[in-house]
């Protein structure tokens, strides 16, 4: 929902501007003469840049053309590169635009949750997150708004709502376990190497994979016909 919260905030402030009306109860700003927009990727491939510099030259641009009456919208800033370069890049793009002396309006979406600590330093920055009911197995996204930052992402449960192999979603939390246990974020190839993390389909506590497991042990194969074995499998 942040990146919805991005454009709709994008779409209120134009229609205000125009003198429009707005989908809100009320809506109170000044006059806004730039809208600057850093949102979803794509790469330039006839230029030869990658997406990650294609954000890059169109981050570059909004910072330097700031003023005290723009509105400056960045989501996902630094998703492009490996994960310690773009929380580096994340703060400091948020810091600059914090320390600027034209103090332009922003609203800045990550998933670094190292970000959430830049309130306790910088007194303009406040955390807000999209908040979320966590069931047993299960999260609902509420759509709403609230102070405060957030401590973890739930990309494995919209991986499980958008139909991603149960295989692969289990796999997933048993990585994104052990990772939290590590505090590990790059060069975790010896934090995977575990056995209990081996991807097997008779490891999962599936009672249909265990069927099949039991089947496929208790095959005598060695009496089996062709046309048998290929009906079994």
């Amino acid at each position: 929902g942040k990146s919805a919260i991005l454009r709709q905030t994008a779409l209120i402030v134009l229609l205000a501007q125009m003198g429009s009306f707005v989908p809100a109860s009320s809506v109170r700003m000044g006059i806004v003469d730039k809208i600057f927009t850093r949102v979803g990727a794509s790469d330039n491939i006839s230029m030869g840049e990658s997406t990650f510099m294609v954000e890059m030259n169109e981050t570059a641009s909004i910072l330097n053309n700031l003023t005290n009456r723009s509105l400056v919208l960045l989501d996902e800033i630094g998703r492009g590169t490996s994960t310690y370069d773009g929380i580096s890049i994340a703060w400091a793009i948020a810091e600059y635009i914090h320390e600027h002396p034209q103090k332009a309006k922003t609203l800045f979406a990550t998933h670094y949750h190292e970000l959430n600590d830049m309130h306790e330093q910088f007194s303009r920055i406040k955390n807000f997150n999209v908040s979320v009911k966590e069931l047993k197995d299960n999260v609902l996204f509420l759509r709403k708004l609230v102070p405060g930052g957030s401590a973890h992402s739930f990309g494995i449960h919209v991986a499980k709502m958008a139909g991603m192999p149960n295989l692969v979603v289990q796999k997933a939390q048993k990585i994104l376990k052990k990772l939290e246990a590590s505090h590990k974020t790059e060069g975790t190839a010896e934090a995977l190497k575990q056995d209990d993390l081996q991807l097997s389909i008779f490891k999962l506590d599936d009672p249909i994979l265990e069927e099949i497991r039991d089947e496929i042990t208790n095959l005598d194969i060695n009496t089996l016909t062709p046309v048998e074995a290929l009906m079994k499998l």
